[in-house]
């Protein structure tokens, strides 16, 4: 027999096994016990796969609640960002103290580092001497 790998294909295989063996229990009082067994796991394992079904689905509508929920809080966290760098100003240091980064500048550059090559410009051309005004 092959090896059964999902939980549909072992309850449809168990349930199968129960109905043979219903139909033949008078010629096997010795497994009795075990065949009403298996009806009651049987059952339990119904009641189980409900459950998780029903999980499932909440875990799902909990996800969806979840991911609406942090969309409206990047909003609301960007509307306040922006809210407090319009009070303070942009380069008030007090933004440090709320996560935001004030604007400090442009970066200078650093002692002893050279501009890349660049082509050097022309010097500026004179327009020449300029006739006198009568």
């Amino acid at each position: 027999m092959a090896k059964l790998r999902t939980y549909a294909e072992m309850a449809g295989d168990w349930q199968d096994l129960h109905a043979r063996v219903e139909a033949n229990v008078a010629d096997l009082p010795e497994l009795e016990m075990q065949w009403a067994r298996l009806g009651t796991v049987i059952e339990q394992a119904r009641a189980a796969a409900r459950r998780q079904g029903a999980m499932r689905a909440a875990k799902q509508e909990a996800s969806q609640e979840l991911l609406a929920l942090a969309k409206l809080a990047n909003r609301l966290v960007a509307v306040i960002r922006q809210g407090l760098k319009a009070h303070y100003g942009t380069d008030n240091e007090k933004l440090a103290e709320f996560g935001l980064q004030p604007f400090r500048g442009l970066s200078r550059k650093k002692e002893g580092t050279e501009e890349p090559d660049s082509p050097e410009s022309p010097p500026p051309v004179s327009p020449g001497p300029v006739p006198p005004v009568e």
